[in-house]
């Protein structure tokens, strides 16, 4: 049994996050290829056998149930950036980390980018229903109402897992919804990378009406946007029906910050978003006329949720950081027009 220990400052600083980004959530999809088969999943289980009659070094490791490495276990000292996050399995086999991870992100772009923005929704509801729980019953009952498997008994959270006992000293726990982890209440990260907080990532599987409209092909409208503006540019577009910073839009999207900043840039200077700073965050809004691009009324924007007042976005609610220095956006508008028709 896994137990994890709280003092009063560790309650004080968890907190909820969506996502720990396309690489975790890759490394838990691939861990689906271990175990019976997930009915909710099955639909993307088999784009994902298409991906792997492709073969790499990873896919080559993955593909049978023989293999060495076993996902997500052996994967995670790809988000883990401990000092004890374990890559031995990787290191007996000869296989070289950054070879993996290149693999894994190979496995993102064809198998999950496709469906990342109606995932992503998913777990930024996960997050907003639990940042609720937590307005209302504190971060007692939070715990508590984790997962069936998860048991809380302050101080200290018991699930699954190796017999270990884990104390976080002061810096609380970071926990993170997996739409991809199956057959286990949650799994313990040590140092996630982009704080080095300890994060608990736990299992929150769709209802099968979810799973039928997460599976399902985009629609004509969004395959007729991205063709006239590009697809990375189109998913920015109806992403940003809620308003969203730079930072959260690039987790939407499953790209750079920077990338993000150019893209909504060019979609500014085209009149398609507006985009409101305060001190050094800034955050965007589709306008009417995107809206009207989009094929959607304006109303429908205006029932999104919006900055600052959903769950997930509210300080006990969010992981991501919104930080974003003020030049990346002034040099990602230069010369946007001449860009806008770049995919």
């Amino acid at each position: 049994m896994l137990r994890i220990h709280f003092t009063a400052q560790d309650l004080a600083r968890t907190r909820l996050s969506p996502t720990l980004g396309p690489v975790a959530e890759t490394v838990f999809a691939l861990g689906l290829l271990d175990g019976a088969s997930n009915a909710l999943h099955q639909r993307w289980r088999h784009r994902l056998s298409r991906h792997l009659r492709r073969r790499t070094p990873l896919t080559g490791l993955l593909a049978t149930r023989s293999h060495a490495v076993r996902a997500p276990d052996d994967l995670l000292c790809l988000v883990d950036r401990s000092p004890g996050a374990d890559d031995g399995a990787l290191r007996a086999l000869g296989i070289d980390r950054q070879e993996v991870l290149d693999g894994v992100l190979e496995v993102w772009r064809s198998a999950v980018a496709p469906y990342w923005g109606r995932m992503l929704n998913h777990l930024e509801a996960e997050c907003t229903t639990r940042g609720r729980i937590t307005m209302t019953g504190g971060v007692d009952r939070l715990l508590a109402t984790l997962h069936s498997r998860v048991s809380w008994n302050s101080p200290v959270l018991e699930l699954p897992g190796p017999d270990q006992e884990v104390r976080l000293r002061g810096r609380g726990l970071l926990l993170v919804p997996s739409f991809f982890l199956a057959h286990r209440p949650g799994v313990l990260i040590g140092a996630e990378p982009d704080t080095g907080q300890a994060a608990l990532v736990f299992a929150v599987p769709p209802s099968s009406p979810q799973a039928e409209r997460l599976w399902d092909e985009p629609v004509n409208t969004v395959q007729a946007l991205g063709a006239l503006v590009g697809r990375t540019r189109a998913a920015a577009l109806r992403a940003l029906t809620a308003s969203r910073t730079t930072t959260e839009l690039a987790q939407k999207l499953g790209i750079s910050s920077a990338g993000a900043s150019q893209h909504a840039a060019i979609l500014r200077e085209s009149g398609l978003i507006t985009t409101h700073r305060n001190r050094n965050t800034v955050v965007h809004t589709v306008t009417p006329l995107g809206m009207a691009l989009l094929g959607m009324e304006q109303d429908a924007a205006d029932d999104a949720p919006r900055h600052g007042t959903a769950g997930a976005r509210t300080p006990m609610a969010t992981g991501t950081e919104t930080r974003m220095a003020a030049g990346v956006e002034g040099r990602a508008a230069t010369g946007a027009e001449s860009r806008m028709t770049a995919a």
